[in-house]
């Protein structure tokens, strides 16, 4: 592991592995705490904040997939910034149910599918982690796209057995 691929990344890779890095560290913490006191609301501005931050600046990231720069991973971004309105918007009207739905879905959902993919060869992270591009990355992605799906299919599996 070394972080030299970060250190001489683009400043938009930079700042959008910061604001990731904090999303996943702060957002168990919001997400999952039992009070909902002022501290939640406070870790949950920063995490709003972080996750924005990582949505709009991954606009700064050229994908590589098309001529034009935007590809399949931008298609996350915008997703997360209608989730993160959503979410808001569900909290001022008091649907605290909605707003949790909403905001757990983007953290599990989101923040990992979509990490999953930063491990692709090639990218910052993989470097990161592997080396030169590595395709150990494709094992990390397959890994967490897994536990996606086991996390959403098997409760669906357990039901429709006991029904």
């Amino acid at each position: 592991m070394t972080l030299l691929p970060f250190l001489t990344a683009p400043l938009p890779v930079q700042v959008h592995i910061i604001a990731a890095v904090l999303a996943l560290i702060l957002g168990p913490v919001a997400l999952y705490r039992r009070r909902r006191d002022r501290t939640h609301k406070v870790i949950g501005y920063v995490w709003v904040t972080a996750m924005t931050v990582l949505a709009v600046g991954s606009f700064l990231i050229p994908s590589h997939f098309t001529p034009i720069g935007i590809g399949p991973l931008h298609g996350f971004a915008v997703l997360t910034l209608w989730s993160l309105w959503a979410g808001i918007k569900a909290a001022i009207a008091r649907d605290i149910e909605r707003h949790e739905a909403i905001l757990r879905s983007l953290y599990s959902n989101g923040l990992i599918i979509a990490g999953a993919f930063t491990f692709l060869p090639g990218r910052t992270l993989n470097q990161m982690l592997f080396g030169a591009p590595s395709h150990w990355g494709w094992l990390v992605i397959a890994g967490l796209l897994g536990l996606v799906a086991a996390r959403v299919f098997l409760p669906r599996l357990r039901q429709s057995r006991m029904a």
